[in-house]
C-alpha cells in the first residue's frame, strides 16, 4: 500500500470545496437570484481562495500558476462576451456560462496573487 502525502490536504480541500460552491453559487444565482450574488458569498470564495495559494506546495507552483493564470484569463474572457450566446427557451446559456465564470474568478484570483507573491518573495530571497 503505497504511503500517500499529506502535505498539501488542507489546500487539496479548499480547492475542491472552493470549486464545487463557485459552481452552485453560479448556479443559483442563475437561476434563483437574477444575477446577485451574496457579497458574503463571494467573501468566502475569496478566503477560500487564499487558502488555496497559501498552501500550494513548492514543487508545485509552476504548474499552479500557468494553470491559474490560463483559467483566469479564459474565464475573464469569457465573461467579456466571447462565449457562444445562445438561449435555449428559458435557460440563458451566457448567463449561465458568465456567472460560473464569475464566481471561479473569485476563487482563483486570489490563490494566484498569493501564489505569486510566495514565488516572488522565493526568488527574492535567494
Amino acid at each position: 500500500m503505497p504511503i500517500r502525502s499529506r502535505e498539501n490536504l488542507i489546500g487539496a480541500w479548499a480547492f475542491l470545496i472552493g470549486v464545487v460552491l463557485a459552481i452552485i453559487i453560479g448556479t443559483f444565482a442563475t437561476f434563483f437570484g437574477a444575477g446577485n450574488i451574496s457579497p458574503t458569498l463571494l467573501a468566502l470564495l475569496a478566503v477560500l481562495g487564499l487558502v488555496v495559494g497559501y498552501f500550494v506546495a513548492e514543487k508545485d507552483v509552476k504548474t499552479f500558476l500557468l494553470a491559474s493564470v490560463s483559467l483566469v484569463v479564459v474565464s475573464f474572457a469569457g465573461i467579456q462576451g466571447l462565449v457562444l450566446s445562445a438561449a435555449l427557451g428559458q435557460f440563458d446559456l451566457n448567463k449561465f456560462i458568465t456567472t460560473i465564470l464569475g464566481t471561479l474568478l473569485f476563487l482563483f484570483i486570489p490563490a494566484t496573487i498569493v501564489v505569486a507573491l510566495k514565488t516572488v518573495f522565493s526568488i527574492a530571497k535567494d
